[in-house]
């Protein structure tokens, strides 16, 4: 339940706001006690691992006027240090316990990646491929496929993971989801098939439930020309 919380206040699927603090960092704080009432429990760190590492992007995630910025296009420095270290610390403290990391453990280690590199570009992309091969190992889902479908795109180009893609759109799988045009069609822009991206982007955006999303989606669309 805590984790649906804090999916929601992170992003939310409907609405104006991208993200919902209030939901968030509630979510934060009850990660906190579980772990106080749980401590020899590793997803309980894991969990909370996820939350702060999440959250420690959070000011950068919005500009001034709430509009959704891409991670790309982040200003780290607005990522909260001190939520990073927290992040850290519990991570390093599920992994002490020695029981192998759980699915809220892995998705630590993804954001724990995210959090320690300088740019996109310098961010360890191969790890995160191997992490997401691990979390479908423990916790397969079509959501977790599509984002090792991203993290392929980054670490070895466009084409294998629009293959990926394409394998879960035959198999039905997420199609009342903005999320699988919305990749598809970022993958067919870095591949210069313009027209089908387009296409792509359009059916995401109005397939998006929040205007902030909605709005980086067309945003994309007038990108492309």
């Amino acid at each position: 339940m805590l984790y649906v919380i804090f999916t929601e206040g992170s992003t939310a699927t409907a609405g104006e706001h991208l993200v919902r603090h209030d939901l968030a960092y509630e979510a934060v704080r009850l990660a906190r006690m579980l772990t106080a009432l749980l401590p020899a429990e590793p997803e309980a760190h894991g969990l909370l691992a996820l939350f702060e590492l999440t959250a420690a992007r959070f000011p950068a995630r919005t500009g001034p006027d709430g509009e959704a910025v891409l991670l790309e296009d982040q200003d780290r420095r607005l990522w909260d240090r001190s939520a990073i270290r927290r992040g850290e610390a519990a991570l390093g403290r599920a992994a002490a316990l020695g029981r192998g990391l759980g699915p809220y453990g892995l998705q630590a280690s993804i954001a724990a990646c995210h959090a320690r590199a300088e740019s996109v570009k310098r961010t360890d992309w191969e790890r995160i491929v191997l992490l997401y091969e691990a979390l479908g190992r423990v916790a397969p889902s079509p959501v977790v496929e599509l984002n090792r479908a991203v993290a392929v795109a980054m670490a070895e180009g466009p084409l294998p993971a629009l293959e990926m893609v394409e394998a879960l759109a035959a198999g039905g799988r997420l199609s009342g989801s903005h999320l699988l045009p919305s990749v598809r069609g970022e993958l067919l822009a870095r591949l210069g098939r313009t027209a089908e991206a387009r296409q792509e982007l359009e059916r995401a955006a109005g397939m998006c439930g929040n205007d902030r999303e909605r709005t980086l989606l067309l945003r994309k669309v007038d990108a492309l020309g």
